[in-house]
């Protein structure tokens, strides 16, 4: 157990790489509650976030979720999130933000800083009040099933579903941070040790088992996912980081969209990268990248791929070294590991990423 943003965190259960691989082959739980979840109500709610997130919501229909991000005025990125738009049997639609554990308490302060006047939008953390729990893998969905009222296999990738049960409020959505088919469960907080151990004794007979930071570290590696804190910071903007995909500039307003406008007619000077390195040395954050004898980058994130038998790594290099193939050399603790530059993700479930952030 490790403090991890104030909370006490699995690192692992029993082995890392044995979570990882039953992960990938049959099925894992996370307990993720320490990701802030930050609840918008009120008419004026879509349209407040629509001019905070880089992405749109006025067009998020009930039940979808969003990948997106929050930027400052340079650019740069404070936070990469999920924007959920939930609608209750009973009750108004409202809209869930997911932040990173570590952010929350920055993230919280900024929105606050840019509520409109009371009553139009009420923002409600209810982080402490819930407990969120990821179920991934390819028996993740089987084992979910019994205890959820709505047919998993007909819930779309990014979307969510709410229903009434024990203490309140569940959501279930079809997302997850491993490269690997799942759902994420937000119940409540006096919910999650029963819902824990149910989900958990109907996977066994599956080959379910507990997994740590350390395998979702690796699993979401080998997806190609960034981390807040290695991959993005407020030094890196979402060109640099390859998340065009999540920056809508038309016709839209939000906090950093006039330097993201202008930045998206240059050419990035850096670019997040995948490496391969030869050997078994394993790369670690800060380990210096080098094109001959010159060093021109530094890892973000790197580990020994349990998938793959092999050291991967990512990193951000200037944009004329970031092609594939490029070969390069990574200082692993002052000895030279051959490496080079190859496509993201690692890891693809599916050919035609159906999975992927929508």
């Amino acid at each position: 157990m490790v403090d991890f943003a104030g909370w006490s965190m699995p690192v692992q259960y029993a082995s890392i790489v044995a979570e990882h691989q039953a992960t990938r082959r049959q099925m894992s739980l996370f307990d993720v509650s320490h990701m802030g979840r930050l609840c918008f109500e009120g008419d004026g709610a879509a349209a407040f976030l629509d001019r905070l997130l880089t992405r749109r919501v006025s067009d998020l229909g009930p039940g979808e979720v969003r990948y997106s991000l929050l930027t400052n005025e340079q650019g740069g990125i404070l936070d990469d999130v999920l924007i959920y738009h939930l609608q209750p049997d009973a009750g108004r639609d409202f809209f869930l933000l997911v932040v990173n554990a570590g952010n929350r308490e920055k993230v919280v302060a900024w929105i606050r800083q840019r509520l409109p006047a009371p009553g139009a939008v009420r923002l409600h953390d209810g982080t402490l009040e819930t407990a969120m729990i990821a179920v991934q893998g390819p028996q993740a969905l089987a084992a979910v099933q019994p205890g959820v009222p709505l047919e998993l296999d007909r819930l779309r990738y990014y979307s969510a579903r709410t229903w009434e049960a024990e203490h309140g409020g569940w959501i279930v959505s079809r997302t997850g941070y491993t490269g690997e088919d799942g759902v994420e469960l937000i119940v409540p907080a006096t919910a999650a040790e029963a819902c824990w151990e149910t989900v958990l004794a109907a996977g066994q007979p599956r080959g379910a088992v507990p997994a740590g930071l350390g395998a979702r570290d690796t699993l979401r590696l080998e997806a190609g996912m960034p981390l807040y804190g290695h991959e993005l910071s407020e030094q890196i903007n979402p060109y640099q980081a390859g998340l065009k995909f999540a920056v809508d500039l038309e016709g839209r307003d939000f906090p950093g969209r006039d330097a993201l406008a202008r930045l998206s007619d240059q050419p990035p000077p850096v670019r997040r990268v995948g490496l391969e390195l030869s050997g078994k040395r394993v790369p670690r954050e800060h380990y210096p990248i080098l094109a001959g004898d010159a060093v021109i980058g530094e890892i973000t994130s790197g580990t020994f791929s349990p998938t793959f038998d092999r050291p991967l790594a990512m990193g951000y290099l200037p944009s004329r070294h970031a092609r594939v193939g490029e070969p390069l050399a990574i200082d692993v603790r002052g000895q030279l590991a051959p490496a080079r530059v190859v496509r993201l993700p690692f890891y693809t479930r599916h050919p035609s990423r159906k999975d992927a952030p929508p």
